[in-house]
């Protein structure tokens, strides 16, 4: 299986100042492991897209990173540009690329919304896959009347309540974050600078108001011309080639043409080789007739015939002589194992017919351990992220007051996060423990044993995350705050200690296993 790759694609309401798009872009670029592939400006839009790559854990910090650093420098009290937005990191989606699932990506555009609520008490709304309302599923649902009607609703209307942060707005307005497929932002510049003809099309090729499903528009005027603005969010149910040719026809019907079109941000190479295969009716075509892809293919296997030094390991990493790998991630590591364990009981029992009464139960146990074997891998690098953001801290200048008291600052946030961590992989340890008791109470009773062992690693992660939680929650200063998470992690400890007696008798009862 490749190794679990996601794709950022955060929007930011900022293209008129160069410095700040820096700034923003090197807070990104900040996280180890972290491959920009883009970034697009658009000055009449007032608007950046960047897009990055990288494993779960690092995307999803560097993710956090940029939202923080734009909500320091954008005032959205002060900004003027043609497209709608309410924050100052206004959307910020998750598109799973390799290795990782749709689930995953809703699941990290969860916790990155969590804490961006919590960390810097800026509100968060869910959208797409990850939208816990189904009005939310839309962007627009959430973006209509921008931030000037959000500032005045949230707080009042129960329907602008956020997932996650305050029901009130600052100058960084609000954020949205969540997960979906590979979209292409798309413009048509028309040879007019009638804005109401951009308009019209747009509202005759939106899927919303009755046009071509899969597309959203807007028209608008951009640096002096018409523009139909578009997100095509399904390239196979509505292709590219098909959009196109609908916005030249309406075009004629109002006498003017296209004059170009534009794409913003990334586009599949798929989407590509339809459109050629459309419009030049090359029916039977077949992407590897293209040279470079034939080339790559070819150097792809050439590679993998080549023997290489295989890459340490997790357990050579633990070993070196680092900072990280530490405790934190080998917890997490652990839960995954013990979530793989749990995963392999679910598997040995679906499909048997002595077991048919509870193959609906180990099905959803089976789903639900995958989930947190994939959460607790990711969390693997998100720790050592954790503790890196934690050593930038402290590195931060601290010549002058002012300087100081910022260093100070950065250092009990990254802390704070740093607690925040490992508190979460034990959250999941515990529920890998529940699951094991599942798999233990109901699974294969050949596999009774593997599912207890499931359960034991869960339970040493449990451990170890909570020495994790105590080192750095010592160093905050905000002691209020420190104890609400020794208090979470008790709580998790006690239902552990629960969970791990009911095990021991089903151990005993129903596998018979002399336990003292």
């Amino acid at each position: 299986m490749p190794a679990p790759i996601v794709e950022c694609i955060p929007n930011f309401s900022e293209a008129r100042r160069p410095e700040v798009v820096n700034a923003i872009l090197e807070a990104i670029s900040s996280v180890p492991a972290i491959t920009v592939l883009d970034r697009h400006s658009d000055l009449d839009h007032n608007r950046t897209v960047i897009t990055f790559v990288g494993p779960p854990g690092q995307v999803e910090e560097a993710a956090f990173r940029g939202i923080e650093k734009a909500a320091k420098l954008i005032d959205l009290d002060r900004h003027e540009g043609e497209h709608p937005r309410i924050g100052a990191a206004d959307v910020v989606p998750f598109v799973p690329v390799s290795g990782i699932d749709m689930q995953a990506c809703v699941e990290l555009a969860r916790r990155v919304g969590d804490r961006v609520g919590e960390e810097l008490q800026i509100p968060v709304y869910l959208y797409e896959e990850a939208a816990t309302r189904p009005e939310r599923h839309n962007l627009e649902n959430i973006r209509r009347g921008q931030y000037e009607a959000l500032k005045e609703e949230i707080g009042k209307n129960p329907e602008r309540d956020p997932d996650f942060g305050p029901a009130r707005v600052g100058p960084a307005g609000a954020v949205i974050i969540g997960a979906r497929q590979p979209l292409i932002a798309f413009n048509v510049y028309l040879t007019t600078d009638d804005v109401s003809i951009a308009k019209k099309i747009a509202k005759t090729i939106r899927h919303s108001s009755g046009g071509l499903r899969y597309v959203k528009a807007l028209g608008l005027l951009v640096e002096g011309q018409a523009q139909v603005s578009m997100n095509l969010t399904n390239f196979r149910g509505t292709p590219l080639a098909q959009v196109m040719e609908m916005i030249r026809r309406e075009a004629d019907r109002y006498g003017v043409r296209v004059q170009r079109s534009e794409l913003v941000g990334l586009i599949p190479q798929e989407a590509l080789v339809e459109a050629a295969r459309w419009y030049l009716q090359m029916d039977q075509f077949e992407p590897d007739q293209i040279l470079e892809q034939r080339l790559a293919a070819a150097q792809s296997d050439g590679l993998e015939q080549r023997e290489a030094e295989p890459e340490p390991d997790f357990l050579e990493s633990l070993a070196a002589g680092t900072p990280t790998p530490g405790g934190g991630s080998a917890a997490a590591y652990s839960a995954a194992a013990g979530a793989a364990l749990v995963a392999m009981v679910a598997r040995l029992t679906i499909g048997k017919k002595k077991y048919a009464g509870v193959e609906e139960t180990m099905q959803t146990v089976l789903e639900r351990a995958e989930a947190l074997r994939r959460e607790l891998t990711a969390a693997v690098e998100k720790d050592a992220a954790a503790f890196e953001a934690l050593m930038e801290a402290f590195r931060m200048p601290k010549d002058g007051p002012a300087a100081s008291a910022e260093r100070a600052r950065a250092i009990q946030d990254a802390t704070y996060h740093a607690a925040r961590v490992p508190l979460d992989v034990a959250r999941m340890a515990v529920e890998v423990m529940e699951l094991a008791l599942q798999a233990v109470s109901l699974g294969n009773l050949n596999a009774i044993s593997d599912g207890a062992s499931g359960a034991a690693l869960a339970k040493a992660a449990l451990t170890s995350a909570g020495f994790n939680v105590r080192i750095n929650i010592k160093d905050l200063q905000d002691q209020s705050g420190a104890q609400v998470l020794l208090q979470q992690l008790h709580e998790l400890e006690g239902r552990a200690v629960a969970l791990e007696e009911r095990l021991h008798i089903e151990l005993k009862t129903r596998g018979g296993l002399p336990l003292a």
